[in-house]
């Protein structure tokens, strides 16, 4: 073992004991660390005045109680969290999710993630996320709305367009967004529209952000295929979930001349053969919020499973976009067993370890949710510029910036992963090429 392999062995053991309980947190660290010891080894200025550590270490965390009411005007009491991470880049940016599972490791492993994320797009946004243990499934209106209400009432005095700027996640799509915006402009007395993102398109939204995710990870997708000679069109393709980022990946693969195979949420798997039917997904998933189940009994040739795995299925390409660690080893054995050669991550961080490293092993083109999903908070980022210009861009001028951003994403990963001597590892180039761009701003900036 090297001296500079030692360090970061005996940080990360630091780290572990500092932060206990965190697995998901621990994870992203181990993930990242494992690809700078390359970066360390052959740049060792970045060794020096702490900078792993700060880098590893947030900037602020926020922790407060969101006492709300519900419809039988009993007292409920949840979590709220926001953790700024990285600010060297600019403002922190990153989403709110909504979900019983969320505590402080989740989201410091988001935030962590997203300081990377951030820094790819090549935009001046930092490294941020939040959210509540608060679940939106089967509250009414009228609760979501008091919900969001008291989460802003005190969330609001630690952001701001200069400051933090959050956007939507899990459990978070445009109603909240709108009752945390209107809590905002009322607490704030100002109405400013750069504080928020993924709002709606009246009153400061920007075209393609709902699109965002899904479009930028199929774009992502589409680039490792050129790289090895191959495209989307005519291929199969898995997608797991069916929420926001599933519903447009699923959309924007089939335009390419894909087809999609199957797709997922909670309750069970849907197999579609012939592809998706992808207005009567939206029509189930956004406007009726029903079951995968309910998109089976509206159309012919689909059949749905509460048992096995979505993973079993034969594709060539597989998107994960339902959540973190879906994907284990004995599913990615599986995909590979089927025929799969690209996997790109529209969720953040859904693969395992054991996964990832099945995938090396044989060869599978892999992109890292960091870099794969990267075309959400891209688009949110270009919503803050539009709502500083006081100015709206068209969905075509829109969707170009998105495109054009992926490409570079995938160009820069590719790049630093053939400098660093690991050719076709998106893992490595991904990590280190947003790394590096934080980590000069930080020793530019001093021991801060």
């Amino acid at each position: 073992m090297t001296n500079i392999e030692q360090e970061v062995a005996s940080y990360y053991d630091k780290l572990l004991k500092r932060n206990a309980g965190e697995p998901e947190f621990h994870q992203a660290v181990a993930e990242v660390l494992d690809s700078l010891k390359i970066v360390l080894e052959k740049d060792n200025y970045y060794a020096d005045y702490g900078l792993i550590e700060r880098l590893c270490e947030p900037e602020r965390q926020i922790i407060f109680r969101v006492p709300w009411t519900d419809d039988n005007n009993q007292v409920r009491v949840n979590r709220g969290f926001r953790v700024q991470f990285n600010s060297a880049l600019g403002p922190y940016k990153g989403g709110l999710r909504f979900h019983p599972s969320v505590n402080l490791g989740i989201i410091k492993f988001l935030g962590f993630e997203q300081i990377f994320k951030n820094s790819l797009t090549g935009l001046p946004i930092g490294g941020g996320k939040g959210g509540s243990d608060f679940d939106p499934k089967g509250k009414s209106e009228g609760e979501v709305m008091r919900f969001c209400q008291s989460f802003m009432t005190e969330l609001w005095r630690h952001i701001g367009e200069y400051r933090d700027v959050p956007a939507g996640d899990i459990g978070v799509g445009g109603r909240e967004i709108g009752f945390l915006f209107g809590q905002y402009r009322r607490l704030a007395n100002q109405h400013e529209s750069g504080v928020l993102t993924g709002k709606g398109l009246t009153w400061g939204g920007s075209l393609v952000r709902t699109e965002a995710t899904g479009y930028g990870c199929v774009y992502f997708t589409d680039e490792m295929m050129k790289a090895r000679g191959e495209s989307l069109d005519g291929a199969k393709v898995i997608v797991s979930g069916s929420g926001n980022v599933a519903i447009y990946a699923i959309e924007k693969a089939q335009e390419l001349g894909a087809t999609v195979v199957g797709f997922s949420d909670s309750s069970g798997w849907v197999e579609t053969p012939n592809g998706v039917d992808v207005e009567l997904l939206k029509d189930v998933k956004e406007n009726r919020r029903e079951r995968v189940s309910a998109y089976v009994d509206e159309t012919q040739g689909a059949s749905f499973h509460d048992a096995g795995s979505i993973w079993d299925l034969s594709a060539d390409v597989a998107l994960p976009c339902a959540t973190q660690n879906e994907l284990g080893g004995e599913h990615a054995k599986k995909l590979v067993a089927n025929g799969v050669k690209y996997v790109a991550e529209g969720a953040n961080m859904p693969s395992t370890p054991e996964a990832v490293e099945v995938f090396r092993e044989n060869k599978v083109s892999f992109g890292p949710g960091k870099a794969a999903n990267a075309g959400g908070v891209a688009t949110s980022a270009l919503e803050m510029q539009q709502n500083a210009s006081r100015d709206s861009w068209t969905f075509d001028y829109t969707d170009g910036r998105l495109h054009t951003i992926m490409s570079n994403i995938f160009k820069m990963s590719d790049e630093t992963a053939k400098e660093y001597d690991r050719e076709g590892d998106y893992i490595v180039g991904s990590n280190i090429a947003g790394f590096k761009k934080v980590a000069d701003a930080m020793l530019a900036q001093g021991v801060i």
